[in-house]
């Protein structure tokens, strides 16, 4: 059966946006009805073709006023890759799988410990010691079983990064060293794939965006060769709302070179300081 059967009639209820504009509006349980009859269970392929027949899927209805209903569908037609599922990365999945980016690709190694708790999303008593990736794919799936995801339960390195990111649009570091933050960015101007990178460290953050043409990141660190193992976080903590607030800005950037507007963080490094309320953009300059 085709992708878009022309005998498909969206099935769709009048609902109306909090400004009182009417919408035709699309249930979760349609959604699923709709990919189980035509789409062999494929619930991005049932959105896309609600989007296409003027129907909104009810679970992005307040995306809506923001977004177009092209803007979802360049969503749902995109894959994100997060490297790294800590406090960062874990926040980064939550958001990107409610806000109906379609397929996602999760990368880490580690499994939940004790000291996670106070800051990273995808970590609960009954998840220590279980597989960081195994969790967010779990997790992604509680939230939006339309995401499709790939999950590499391993350390990005200098030999697997190019397979591990393969087919991404937007990839995200939410890594806690510089060592595998310079790894991923020769893995992504190889892949010639755009980087969002986010670091903490107490209630400090920042933020930039790299394209492979771009210096990067020893515009922050300086040379490779010469960065320290560990940044500030390791003398001053992470903290969960530094955390949250970096990911908010990490899934912003990733939207913005998805949908292609917006002004980017692209050779800036925008800095914060939670405990003053300083928020400054810097430009980086080779």
């Amino acid at each position: 059966m085709s992708d878009e059967p022309v005998s498909i009639t969206p099935s769709t209820t009048s609902r109306s946006f909090p400004d009182g504009k009417s919408y035709q509006g699309v249930s979760t349980r349609a959604i699923a009805n709709t990919a189980k009859l035509y789409f062999s269970n494929d619930g991005r392929k049932a959105e896309i073709f609600a989007l296409s027949h003027h129907g909104i899927p009810e679970r992005y209805a307040r995306n809506m006023r923001t977004f177009s209903s092209q803007d979802q569908v360049d969503l749902l037609n995109s894959r994100v890759c997060v490297v790294g599922l800590g406090g960062l990365g874990g926040a980064v999945t939550e958001i990107l799988a409610r806000l109906g980016i379609g397929a996602l690709t999760l990368i880490d190694g580690d499994v939940f410990e004790d000291s996670n708790l106070n800051r990273q999303l995808l970590s609960a008593l009954q998840w220590i010691g279980v597989s960081k990736a195994k969790t967010a794919e779990k997790r992604v799936q509680e939230i939006n079983p339309s995401v499709q995801t790939r999950i590499h339960e391993v350390f990005i390195d200098a030999l697997n990064g190019a397979q591990l990111i393969e087919g991404a649009n937007v990839v995200v570091d939410c890594l806690d060293n510089l060592k595998d933050r310079f790894v991923l960015e020769k893995a992504v101007k190889l892949a010639n794939i755009p980087l969002v990178s986010a670091a903490i460290a107490g209630t400090y953050g920042q933020i930039t965006t790299v394209f492979p043409e771009d210096s990067g990141l020893s515009l922050i660190y300086g040379p490779e060769d010469l960065a320290p193992a560990k940044g500030a976080e390791a003398s001053l903590g992470t903290l969960p709302y530094t955390a949250l607030l970096m990911a908010s800005l990490e899934c912003s950037e990733v939207v913005k070179i998805v949908l292609n507007r917006g002004n980017l963080l692209r050779n800036r490094l925008l800095v914060m300081d939670l405990m003053d309320n300083v928020m400054d953009v810097l430009p980086l300059v080779p």
